[in-house]
């Protein structure tokens, strides 16, 4: 079997490393991939977006599955092209994808589904959005309506702190296109936790709760970022969290789409609140989280390529998905000055004697081989350094140790990963 991972982060190594695993799986290529994709698939240097010369690829070299890694091609249709010419391909459809490429058309769902979820509005006219927080209680939530790479969120305490994010994404433009419209919506409180599940439209299989940590700074202060870490088991998501996350959020959600003639087939992502009510929706994503695909990648204990393959067959009843009980634990190494400006080709190293020790795993982010074949730096989020362990303490050593022996100019990590564990 000839696998395409499409994608170039910490997420696409951590599924060609699991894919790399089964039996089934002879060839494995990685578009674009990064230096650690190419220790175990066949880099193509062919852009996620560039749809077209994707779709070219996987006929030419008579490819059998395509499984897509970031969100941005699912929400432009990637899977609807491929579809149409009688590839296969692992992911939702354009449509269900604007679970996560239309904030307005996700909580609109939810709403109509009944699917637990903080009262919103909506708005178009800043202006309106104006008068509209001069009434509102706080804190509040202000949220762009489309793509942000997981930044276009702000929790505001006051109404200074929620008219200069509306100036921001509907003035501004810091997000382009996906400022045109916001929602605000109000705060909930308590712990969050992200529920995964494999879907192929009809059946769900969740995975393990996982949680991670979005802010740049310890004791999740400062910006938010892509992810700088994440773990599990979530000691507030137990198995019977993780059961009424999937009655009352996924499969609703999952029964609304398949109602609209579309059904959804690949991983749904759901971001939740776990308030005093209950768990409640923040968001969802239309694909694996990064960094919660490293951790649930280390985890599952079954084949990865036959799940996938499951999904767009309509035949997920009929394979295991079974995860391992230990704990996991990853911890991203960032570029110095990420989530802001930061420098590109640092020279590192450690990473073999890091790779060396017990129950660990390095999933490469923002890395390539420069010229002379040194591996260095090629983003913000650089590493994903991922151990498993009998208990979470012994995971979280494991990890950290191998942070400790990878070196290049400039290294952040937070060091208090899984500190509400």
């Amino acid at each position: 079997m000839k696998i395409l991972v499409i994608g170039s982060g910490g997420r696409e190594h951590a599924i060609c490393w699991k894919l790399a695993q089964s039996p089934q799986v002879r060839k494995i290529y990685c578009a674009p991939g990064n230096a650690g994709t190419a220790e175990v698939a066949e880099n193509v240097a062919i852009d996620v977006m560039d749809i077209e010369a994707l779709r070219v690829f996987v006929e030419h070299q008579k490819i059998d599955l395509t499984i897509v890694g970031p969100e941005k091609p699912l929400i432009a249709g990637i899977v609807d092209v491929f579809e149409a010419r009688g590839l296969r391909i692992f992911g939702p459809s354009k449509e269900p994808a604007q679970l996560e490429g239309s904030k307005v058309f996700s909580k609109r769902l939810m709403k109509d589904a009944g699917v637990p979820t903080a009262d919103f509005e909506v708005f178009d006219d800043p202006q309106r959005a104006r008068e509209y927080l001069a009434q509102a209680r706080f804190p509040i939530v202000v949220k762009a309506d489309g793509e942000a790479a997981g930044k276009g969120v702000v929790v505001a305490q006051d109404y200074a702190e929620a008219e200069t994010a509306v100036r921001q994404m509907m003035e501004e433009r810091v997000f382009g296109a996906s400022g045109e419209r916001i929602v605000i919506e109000e705060c909930l409180s308590g712990p969050e936790a992200s529920v995964l599940a494999f879907v192929d439209g009809e059946t769900v299989r969740p995975m393990i709760a996982i949680q991670d940590h979005k802010r740049i700074g310890e004791g999740d202060t400062g910006p938010n970022t892509g992810g700088m870490g994440a773990y599990a088991p979530v000691r507030v998501a137990p198995q019977s969290v993780v059961d009424e996350v999937t009655r009352r959020i996924i499969e609703p959600t999952v029964a609304a789409i398949r109602a609209t003639g579309i059904p959804y087939r690949g991983v749904l992502y759901a971001g939740v609140m776990l308030t005093e009510k209950g768990p409640y929706c923040i968001e969802f994503n239309c694909r694996f989280g990064d960094p919660e695909a490293q951790v649930a990648l280390m985890l599952l204990e079954s084949d990865l390529a036959s799940i996938c393959q499951a999904v767009v067959d309509v035949e997920l009843d009929k394979v295991p998905v079974v995860f391992s009980q230990r704990a996991a634990v990853t911890v991203v190494m960032a570029s110095g000055g990420y989530p802001g400006p930061y420098e590109t080709g640092v020279p590192m190293t450690g990473l073999e004697a890091a790779q060396k020790l017990d129950a660990l795993a390095i999933f490469h982010a923002g890395t390539k081989r420069d010229e002379d074949g040194q591996l260095v730096t090629n983003g913000g989020r650089v590493l994903a350094v991922t151990a498993t362990g009998e208990t979470f303490a012994e995971a979280k050593e494991r990890a950290y140790a191998g942070v400790g022996l990878v070196r290049f100019d400039g290294a952040y990590f937070r060091r208090d990963i899984g500190w509400q564990a």
